[in-house]
């Protein structure tokens, strides 16, 4: 073999070594962009979640027993671990809601497949979210047993709710 074609079966090897390590820095620079992307308190959408996330599943709701509810019972489901939401911040939950002693879904960010954003604390939404959700961390999922009083005063009321961001 002669100089000249071992150099430019050298270059040819080169230059395909240089294509592909250009592919792959193209590909960490993806991933990268990815990966910073989803970080923060942004809210996730539901199939950008993990199965290893305990929000990333709508939640079952069971009927309550006794009543009729005289306060406000909030459980915690799962505990977060982000901040702690203050009144007066902009909070982003999913949640689903049934009458207190069962039956069918009343309303459920779930089934609209878009998490629902509010003021906390405001007066804008009803008096048991103003008063259970403040002091919970992003990223808990939490049952409000609401008394009538402090919601649409017709019925008691159950809600499983996921905090997943507060600004």
């Amino acid at each position: 073999m002669s100089d000249r074609t071992a150099a430019a079966g050298k270059r040819r090897s080169q230059a395909i070594l240089g294509g592909v390590a250009g592919a792959l820095v193209f590909v960490a620079l993806i991933v990268v962009f990815a990966v910073v992307r989803s970080g923060g308190d942004e809210p996730r959408p539901a199939a950008a979640q993990t199965s290893a996330d305990p929000l990333a599943t709508e939640p079952e709701v069971p009927a309550g027993t006794g009543g009729p509810l005289t306060q406000l019972v909030v459980t915690p489901l799962v505990k977060g671990t982000g901040p702690v939401v203050r009144s007066g911040q902009t909070v982003t939950f999913n949640y689903k809601l049934i009458p207190y002693k069962g039956g069918a879904v009343i309303d459920s960010s779930w089934s609209r497949k878009e998490p629902f954003t509010s003021q906390i604390g405001a007066g804008k939404l009803i008096a048991g979210w103003d008063q259970g959700i403040p002091g919970q961390t992003v990223g808990s999922r939490i049952q409000m047993d609401v008394p009538a009083a402090l919601a649409y005063k017709d019925q008691d009321l159950r809600f499983v709710v996921d905090i997943l961001a507060a600004q």
